[in-house]
């Protein structure tokens, strides 16, 4: 696995410093785009890693999975009457389709979504604070390392320049599809975003979505298998944004990206594939990423179809 991983790293290279950083968030856009880590979580266990994959980065909607668990985990089915399960085939940060759909985000892994997901935890808990305090919680459970934290440093940059998330809230309370204060639900969700990881906790994080819902290291179980079914098809359909079909194409694997320019894959019943390089395509996904995750489906011939 280390000998497949150092060939990817190898062939990616040369691409590094193409796309351009995530630019309308500020602490985003210093970033060094030059950067690459990839690391893989086996359910036995063992892990793998190269490049910088002890260097912690902002995972940004990559976080959507988690709140995304959790909110199934408390209100099951009746959370699809607020947030569907199709592909947007639009921006993660799109109006439109809110206007002419009543308010309902496509599916959760758009930020619309997201923010929605985001409200309906505030609500489970009566408390903001105490929501974001169970995600990053679940968090760390998810990859067994109690030092997972928020970067506040980029919450309040997203916070001050989030001007597209806010008219996206307040186009969905509009409709009544968000029912507590807007600015708690925007902190609270840009504070998710923020939580810092790097790739080998990351994939580590995600074992629990390649195993039924049970993660199996510790033998918890996160969730039931039917919603770990569900989870992983909404990561395949939809978690790349408007670019779902074409990642799903070139690797053929269930996974969710972030503007962070982090990714993060499962190989039902075997593994979680973590990388990260900066630098975005026009799509919003990591360029080297993507590649890097086509690169290694293709060398070792795991994929799903």
């Amino acid at each position: 696995m280390l000998a497949v991983l150092n060939e990817v790293q190898q062939e990616v290279t040369p691409l590094l410093g193409q796309g351009t950083v995530a630019q309308y968030i500020p602490e985003l856009a210093k970033v060094d785009p030059n950067q690459f880590a990839m690391a893989v979580t086996l359910t036995n266990g063992e892990s793998f890693g190269v490049g910088s994959f002890e260097k912690p980065f902002s995972i940004q909607s990559i976080s959507k999975v988690f709140s995304y668990t959790l909110a199934l985990r408390y209100y099951q089915d009746d959370l699809f009457k607020r947030v569907w399960r199709e592909p947007s085939g639009d921006p993660f940060n799109s109006l439109v389709q809110l206007e002419y759909e009543d308010g309902i985000p496509r599916n959760p892994f758009i930020n619309a979504g997201a923010i929605v997901v985001c409200d309906s935890l505030i609500s489970h808990f009566a408390d903001p604070k105490k929501a974001l305090h169970d995600i990053m919680i679940f968090i760390r459970e998810c990859c067994d390392d109690h030092s997972i934290a928020v970067n506040h440093t980029v919450a309040e940059s997203e916070m001050q320049c989030g001007f597209r998330n806010l008219a996206l809230a307040n186009l969905m309370k509009g409709f009544g599809n968000i029912d507590n204060d807007i600015d708690q639900v925007l902190q609270t969700y840009f504070q998710q975003c923020s939580a810092d990881m790097n790739v080998s906790q990351l994939s580590r994080s995600m074992l629990y979505l390649a195993n039924d819902g049970v993660d199996p290291i510790s033998g918890k179980t996160f969730i039931s298998e039917a919603q770990a079914k569900r989870i992983n098809s909404i990561m395949l359909t939809c978690g790349h944004y408007d670019a779902s079909g074409d990642f799903a194409f070139r690797v053929g694997l269930p996974g969710k990206s972030g503007v962070g320019g982090g990714i993060v894959a499962i190989v039902p019943g075997e593994m979680s594939i973590a990388v990260y390089s900066p630098a975005l395509n026009n799509n919003g996904n990591s360029l080297v990423g993507t590649k890097a995750l086509e690169l290694f489906t293709s060398k070792t011939g795991i994929s799903i179809f």
